[in-house]
């Protein structure tokens, strides 16, 4: 996966004007872009119009984000700390390994609904670009992290094999799939049964025999 990092504008001092000042237009060009990006797709995005409407010089955007394959990286990333919280309130529930990948699915599913379906397969095909921003391993991302531990927790309780099926090799499989799914298929009731199917073969091959 891409992910960059982004400010944490979240901190107990008060910033600077000028610290102040230099977050919000960098938010209004990251808004301004995801908007341009949603209408043309990544690739068609004209960065004149990003600044146009964000009210900034065209060198300001590069300031900001070197291409405007950062700016979808960093909302690669905001919107997966938005599904881990999301997951998080679903894991709250008693519920089986199924059950979870049903569920980044179906949040899955919703992410696409709040980008578009353009912008949404652009993000996806980031992950595998070899013009990509630089990468951190997926451990460390928290959605990932929570699908590791809910395939080791099913493995602690027998429900499938991890002696010869490494928990965050079966989650990082699951997301290269479903992924790859997502990208091959449009959004139908069609692409729905085959990621059911996916789900199913894939508890299958971990299944305890």
């Amino acid at each position: 996966m891409t992910w960059v990092t982004f400010l944490d504008v979240s901190t107990s001092e008060k910033p600077t004007t000028r610290e102040a000042q230099r977050i919000a237009t960098r938010e209004r060009l990251f808004a301004a872009a995801v908007a341009e990006f949603k209408r043309t797709g990544v690739i068609g995005a004209d960065v004149t119009a990003i600044v146009a409407d964000a009210g900034v010089a065209h060198g300001t955007f590069f300031f900001h984000f070197p291409t405007k394959e950062h700016v979808v990286a960093e909302l690669g990333q905001r919107e997966e700390m938005r599904m881990a919280g999301d997951i998080d309130r679903f894991l709250a529930q008693p519920r089986d390994l199924s059950a979870t990948l049903a569920e980044v699915i179906r949040q899955t599913a919703l992410l696409e609904r709040r980008v578009g379906t353009p912008l949404f397969k652009d993000m996806l095909a980031l992950y595998f670009s070899p013009n990509r921003p630089e990468l951190q391993p997926w451990m460390e991302h928290p959605l990932i992290s929570r699908v590791i531990e809910e395939f080791q927790h099913a493995g602690d309780q027998g429900d499938i094999r991890t002696d010869d099926a490494d928990p965050a090799n079966s989650a990082t499989f699951f997301f290269l799939g479903l992924f790859a799914l997502l990208i091959t298929h449009d959004r139908t009731a069609s692409r729905n049964a085959v990621l059911e199917q996916y789900v199913t073969v894939l508890l299958r091959g971990l299944e305890n025999r």
